[in-house]
């Protein structure tokens, strides 16, 4: 079956390269695709939600998810990753520890913020944890000349902050970065009790650092931004927690 990004409802962001909005929390999910792979980055809310996407990956990319990345572990961000069977799973260095040990905590964010709680019962008993933990900088390879770089820029909105930079790989096209809740546009910014408000500034500085003023910045919520906004935010962020630098 071929569809193309519009028909799915999904942004066209460069060559292979989308994301979409889900509802319910405006949570962003994108998918980078290869010759021979194709990575998600973020999993949605639900079980159900992971089905969804990934068989519009797979519509889209002509074959299945071979890599998920999930930017921080929020249930919005990671709750659907036990639909992508067989997938190589990355998270910052840390993720497993949350995943093992505050299974309960994440469970009760998710029924405080509106989930079902059969829905929520049903996504902590198939959590699935990274297999790959990144606590620098991992160059993926997704064949036909795709590579993507996951950079642990954190702490910063968690402790374990983890974001997707995609090199432009066809003309007038430019660099996407993933940021995850490191940057959100249809809202302030959200500070919950695993920030690290003190180093939030100094990770916005190596997400500009590496993305550089030209790329598209796509938040873990809201519409897609650029280095100026970024750059806005980050000394909003250093204002509203006394940051200085």
């Amino acid at each position: 079956m071929t569809v193309t990004w519009e028909e799915l409802g999904w942004e066209r962001l460069a060559a292979g390269v989308g994301r979409c909005r889900l509802p319910g929390w405006d949570c962003t999910a994108g998918l980078v695709v290869g010759d021979g792979g194709a990575l998600l980055v973020d999993a949605g809310s639900s079980l159900g939600e992971g089905v969804r996407l990934r068989t519009q990956a797979q519509w889209l990319a002509g074959h299945r998810v071979t890599h998920l990345a999930l930017t921080h572990p929020h249930f919005d961000h990671v709750f659907g990753a036990a639909a992508f069977a067989g997938a190589e799973v990355y998270g910052a260095v840390g993720v497993d520890t949350v995943f093992a040990h505050e299974r309960a905590e994440l469970r009760a964010d998710a029924v405080r913020n509106g989930l079902d709680q059969d829905a929520a019962d049903e996504a902590i008993d198939a959590l699935v944890h990274p297999h790959h933990q990144v606590s620098g900088e991992w160059t993926l390879d997704l064949d036909g000349g795709r590579q993507v770089l996951l950079a642990n820029v954190g702490p910063a909105h968690t402790a374990h902050d983890l974001v997707v930079l995609v090199p432009a790989v066809a003309s007038g096209d430019r660099e996407v970065v993933f940021c995850g809740d490191l940057v959100e546009e249809s809202g302030e910014p959200q500070a919950g009790p695993d920030a690290v408000p003190s180093h939030w500034p100094a990770a916005l500085d190596r997400l500009l650092d590496l993305g550089g003023e030209d790329a598209l910045y796509v938040p873990g919520h809201g519409a897609v931004v650029d280095a100026e906004f970024v750059r806005r935010q980050r000394d909003a962020l250093a204002t509203r927690f006394g940051v200085s630098g």
